[in-house]
């Protein structure tokens, strides 16, 4: 035998005698031009227990089509030609690997033979030959071919092996990204579940979940019934041991995976329960697999029960890979970090919003006559904004809160729309009476009526022991003792605030003023120190001293500080006052309407520009960017002329007019302001009617109206005396769409 290249076999030696006789395809003889030496072959190759099959040469190739030979045999002896042509067209077909080729042919020259082998032949032999020898070779090409298809086989099935292992790593590092991401507890744990299945290519699962009481409750599982009601204690109540019984509650006391091959052989855990489910749903559990949900160096959160692992490739259960096992332990150790994350950032909010909360009710608290706002304003808020989600129709249909961070986002901000008013001093929101500051200086104007009339009585008696006393000073004293009565009557009406004040009640409380009265007594005795300084402008009055009944003083002014005026960098847009504060009598009680001065009004708007300072420079996460928006623009106006930046209808977003809307109405009909009588609900909306347009958004009041908010937040915030409207179409505005 001539040989050159990997196709061509080396002549054999030694006893070499193969069991073809279970070959799939055996040897195909294409016979020659000679049908006596044909058989002669074939009859050769069969006693040597080869199994053969022979055709003539004009159905050779659909016979390699047809099979998979392990040889053919090209009997050659008479038509060397034509065995070549036939060697080429086979080759050109299958390669040498998949069909060798033998040449049965007389002797030839080397060129022949070469021919022979560039055409693909895989071997020659000489003829005559001996029939074992040929057997050998032949079998020796069969068994080799047989190898590179097994080692082909091999290679093609761990490419494959390969590959799984690629896309599982992949899929579980796109599924741990998944679930380092997620926010949703329910879908994480529904992916945990899902992904530990696909992983382990098993039939299904089970979740269960550690419980504060020391249970293992049932979490969820890849059957679509009702997931039993009972939970499985991890120690015994009576004792106290733990309850090792049971495989689920073993793996999340010890924090270990343990794989059960079969369940019905089972002896160290109890698995009667899986056996009565077997037989009372016609399941069969065989493997089982159960794997903790615990972060690295963690204690155990839950646990992972999976059952019946299949063979990808029979469909058959069999025991759970460990590979895959481990997998499903990091995915389990993965998902109970991002779980643990969740709770973390779950009870951060929480904190976050109890202590939102506890500073609005400090608000509330810090005053009587903010009553509940804080509290009962984020509940009529969130009520409004819910009707402005459902509305499919009119200028509010596209508004929505697309997500639950969006409403949280809003709910802080409307529990924060007030904080800035813990800056506000307690005695400018408590102001009753136009004299009043720590307590009612009203008390000390009256004591120096008190002096007057006191004055007057002592000339009366002086005169009267002098003799001097006459019966028209007797009617001049009766009448400038009423004229006192009279003019402490007039102050103290003033100081009250309830009605405007004109011209002419300014130049009366100025005529009262300058009546003088005597001080007898050094008023710079028992002051402190801040109130000395006060005085120092302010020249040196020795008693007896005459002074006005009612004045404004120096010290009376306390001065606007640099740290006392807005940040313009916020771009406030208010009419901040001289002074920080004007405490003078005359000018206090010539207040034309209510009982601030202008100072105190700025003081009490100012709460605005504390929010939005406080809130724009507190790092709100990304989620929460727009609290400040909505907690520090509801004082704005539709018209533009509101404050603290007076912002036009174009820079207030929906939420922002909710908000004034909900602020303005609760300030309406709060019933728990002492400074104030409730107004009912036909006074409230009355007054929010003509408000609609210019101050709060039309659309919103009217929205408020339509969808009934008015009186759901009335029948669980107002008494039942204020609720005098349940048709509220006599109070709709035109809504002015702005």
């Amino acid at each position: 035998m001539n040989s050159s290249g990997l196709d061509r076999m080396p002549p054999t030696s030694g006893p070499f005698s193969p069991d073809f006789s279970t070959a799939a395809g055996g040897v195909l003889v294409v016979r020659g031009p000679s049908p006596q030496a044909s058989q002669d072959v074939i009859d050769g190759l069969r006693r040597a227990r080869l199994v053969v099959r022979d055709c003539p040469a004009s159905e050779a190739l659909a016979q390699v089509d047809r099979g998979d030979w392990d040889v053919v045999l090209l009997d050659a002896q008479a038509t060397l030609d034509d065995a070549i042509t036939l060697a080429a067209a086979m080759r050109a077909r299958y390669p040498a690997t998949v069909l060798p080729i033998v040449i049965l042919a007389a002797q030839a020259t080397g060129d022949i033979q070469q021919r022979a082998f560039d055409a693909g032949a895989s071997d020659w032999i000489n003829c005559p030959a001996d029939i074992a020898d040929v057997g050998r070779r032949l079998s020796t090409l069969a068994e080799l071919r047989r190898l590179r298809r097994k080692s082909a086989a091999e290679h093609n099935r761990f490419g494959a092996e390969l590959s799984s292992r690629s896309m599982r790593l992949n899929g579980l590092i796109e599924t741990c990204i998944a679930m380092s991401m997620s926010r949703d507890r329910t879908a994480l744990l529904e992916q945990l579940l899902a992904e530990g299945r696909h992983l382990l290519n098993c039939d299904g699962g089970t979740m269960f979940m550690v419980t504060d009481q020391g249970t293992l409750r049932f979490e969820r599982r890849t059957r679509s019934d009702p997931l039993p009601a009972e939970e499985i204690p991890l120690h015994d109540p009576q004792t106290g041991r733990p309850n090792e019984n049971y495989v689920s509650v073993y793996t999340a006391l010890h924090n270990c995976s343990v794989r059960i091959d079969d369940v019905y052989t089972e002896t160290r855990f109890d698995l009667s329960g899986t056996r009565a489910f077997d037989e009372a749903s016609s399941y069969r559990t065989v493997s089982m697999l159960t794997v903790p949900i615990a972060p690295r160096g963690g204690a155990p959160i839950g646990v992972l029960q999976f059952m019946n692992a299949i063979d990808p490739f029979t469909g058959a259960i069999v025991p759970f890979d460990p590979e895959a096992g481990a997998l499903v332990e990091a995915l389990a150790a993965q998902a109970a970090v991002a779980l643990d994350n969740m709770e973390l950032v779950a009870a951060q909010q929480q904190l976050t919003e109890s202590l939102i909360r506890v500073l609005a009710t400090t608000i509330d608290a810090k005053s009587p006559h903010t009553g509940r706002h804080c509290e009962r304003v984020p509940d009529l808020a969130m009520r409004l904004a819910q009707a402005a989600c459902d509305t499919s129709e009119g200028p509010l249909q596209h508004f929505a809160f697309r997500s639950e961070r969006e409403w949280e986002e809003f709910r802080i901000g409307a529990w924060l729309h007030d904080c800035g008013k813990v800056t506000t001093p307690e005695f400018v929101i408590d102001k009753a009476t136009k004299l009043e500051t720590i307590h009612n200086r009203i008390h000390e104007v009256r004591m120096r009526f008190e002096v007057l009339n006191r004055d007057l009585e002592i000339a009366r008696l002086q005169a009267q022991i002098a003799g001097t006393w006459s019966q028209a000073d007797d009617a001049a004293h009766r009448a400038a003792l009423a004229q006192l009565q009279q003019d402490f009557a007039f102050v103290a009406h003033c100081n009250v605030g309830e009605a405007p004040m004109t011209d002419d009640a300014i130049n009366t409380l100025a005529r009262i003023g300058a009546q003088r009265w005597t001080r007898h007594f050094d008023d710079r005795l028992g002051l402190s120190a801040g109130e000395l300084a006060s005085r120092a402008d302010e020249p040196v009055q020795a008693p007896p001293c005459s002074e006005p009944l009612l004045a404004d003083r120096p010290r009376d002014i306390v001065p606007r500080a640099d740290v006392d005026r807005p940040d313009p960098a916020f771009g406030f847009r208010m009419a901040v006052p001289e002074h920080l504060y004007n405490r003078g009598e005359l000018y206090n009680l010539s207040v034309r309407s209510g009982t601030l001065t202008a100072e105190e009004r700025y003081k009490i708007n100012e709460h605005m520009v504390h929010t939005v300072m406080m809130l724009e420079r507190m790092p709100f996460p990304k989620h929460l960017r727009r609290v400040p928006e909505y907690a520090g623009t509801h004082h704005e106006r539709m018209d533009g002329q509101g404050y603290p930046r007076r912002l036009g209808p174009e820079q207030l977003s929906v939420p922002s007019r909710i908000m004034a809307v909900a602020d303005i109405f609760e300030a309406l009909t709060a019933a728990d302001r002492p400074y104030k009588k409730p107004k009912t609900l036909s006074q409230a909306l009355a007054v929010m009617q003509r408000m609609a347009g210019t101050h709060i958004d039309a659309d919103i009041y009217n929205l408020f109206l339509r969808a009934g908010v008015y009186l759901e937040f009335a029948q669980r915030h107002l008494g039942a005396e204020q609720i005098d409207v349940s048709d509220p179409t006599p109070f709709y505005a035109l809504a002015a769409h702005g």
